[in-house]
């Protein structure tokens, strides 16, 4: 059964800019893993008539309509009210959800004192499904009515996420009969574009199981889903997908089902009880930043050393004045010398290096912006590689760290450098 949805955030807040609606990314990720269409995104003020438009509305092009925020206590919060309205729904006081009220006062918020508004709350559609909330004062609820399945979840994002895996993704799998099964191919060094171009037959020509590339920040994320009687069924319907995507990409793939390059990194660096260190000029230490977020960090990652200017690459790394003076800090002479530097002075088994121009302007060399060297030192080998990363600054400094630590698993696994972002 195919089925669509809109997500309907309430919030004059978000209307004004005041906010993002980060609650409707959240749940379009989630209902993209089940094979949900999201056709329409809608944004309405606090109001119980636009509220009441726009449900009337999404009644006639969607099978589930989600809302987000409107579930507090304070006068404005009548999204519950409305949507009862909307469906001809009665309220009835859910005395267990006004007792978890309750009790979050007295335990979690150390008795703050709580105004009766706050019971408003556990007010609720009759013959809804209740989702607890773990994070907040606020439960969220489901209910079926006029052909329609209509969730309400919270506003506040951590409270909006938590409900989402523990009440919109068992509620709505249900719906289907079916396990819906997802698997994440992670791609790094080729475009959406050139994705796409390669794999548009195969994504065409697929039902079940499906598979939907997606743009990242720097990369590209393909999801392959498959709806069966059971996980294994899927993913044996899913795996010849799998394989064919692998055969067409190749090593730009850099892992399956992992979260970033820096997750597969140091998965690579575990495995061969390896340790590395980064030496950073125009990352300001984002390459450290990402590889000390992974938990267990420490295993293999010893330090960093962000070295912006001359005298730091000179007097921390050790890169010769001569060097600096002769080819200049944007060069793979030093960045070869800041990877040495770097491995030798933390003492690990492999040492990354960034130096290069992020803009806004081309530096005093005439090395236009965009340009890095990334240097590598392990064991007796040093090696450079040289990319462009274009601009803004921002998105030259993500793409610097991507290709910094995409140098590492392509080195270690023997892969061959790709000098293009394709």
């Amino acid at each position: 059964m195919n089925l669509t949805a809109e997500i309907l955030a309430v919030g004059t807040e978000i209307l004004l800019g005041n906010i993002a609606n980060t609650d409707a990314q959240d749940v379009s990720n989630a209902l993209s893993e089940l094979g949900i269409n999201v056709y329409y995104h809608t944004v309405v003020g606090d109001n119980p008539q636009r509220v009441r438009e726009a449900v009337d509305i999404a009644k006639k092009r969607a099978d589930i309509i989600i809302t987000t925020g409107g579930l507090g206590p304070t006068y404005d919060d009548l999204t519950k009210q409305t949507l009862a309205e909307c469906f001809g729904k009665e309220l009835y006081f859910d005395e267990y959800s006004a007792q978890r009220i309750r009790d979050l006062f007295a335990k979690r918020l150390h008795g703050a004192k709580m105004t009766e508004n706050n019971l408003q709350q556990a007010y609720l559609p009759v013959g809804c499904t209740v989702f607890e909330n773990s994070c907040g004062t606020a439960p969220g609820c489901a209910f079926e009515a006029e052909g329609k399945h209509v969730l309400m979840l919270p506003g506040p994002p951590s409270e909006c996420r938590a409900m989402i895996k523990t009440g919109l993704l068992p509620y709505l799998k249900k719906l289907s009969g079916l396990e819906i099964r997802s698997h994440n191919i992670r791609i790094f060094g080729m475009g959406e574009s050139s994705v796409e171009d390669k794999l548009r037959d195969l994504m065409t020509g697929l039902e079940n199981p499906t598979l939907a590339p997606y743009a990242k920040e720097g990369e590209v994320l393909l999801r392959v889903t498959a709806k069966a009687a059971n996980d294994d069924e899927a993913d044996a319907m899913m795996q010849p997908v799998i394989e064919k995507v692998k055969e067409t990409i190749g090593d730009f793939i850099y892992g399956i089902d992992v979260d970033s390059l820096e997750e597969t990194v140091s998965n690579i660096l575990r495995e061969r009880s390896l340790t590395m260190a980064a030496a950073e000029s125009l990352t300001g230490g984002l390459v450290a930043k990402r590889m000390t977020d992974i938990a267990g960090a420490s295993q293999v990652f010893i330090g960093g050393a962000v070295t912006y200017s001359n005298s730091a690459k000179a007097g921390i790394l050790g890169v010769s004045e001569e060097t600096l003076e002769k080819y200049g800090a944007v060069s793979e002479q030093s960045a070869i010398e800041m990877a040495k530097g770097a491995k030798e002075k933390f003492g690990a088994d492999i040492a990354v290096s960034l130096t290069g121009v992020a803009g806004p302007d081309s530096d005093d060399r005439g090395n236009p912006v965009g340009l890095v060297y990334i240097g590598l030192a392990c064991g007796d080998d040093v090696l450079c590689r040289k990319v462009f990363c274009g601009s803004p600054r921002s998105r030259c400094r993500t793409m610097a760290a991507n290709y910094a630590l995409d140098t590492i698993r392509r080195y270690l696994l023997k892969i061959p450098m790709e000098d293009k972002f394709m």
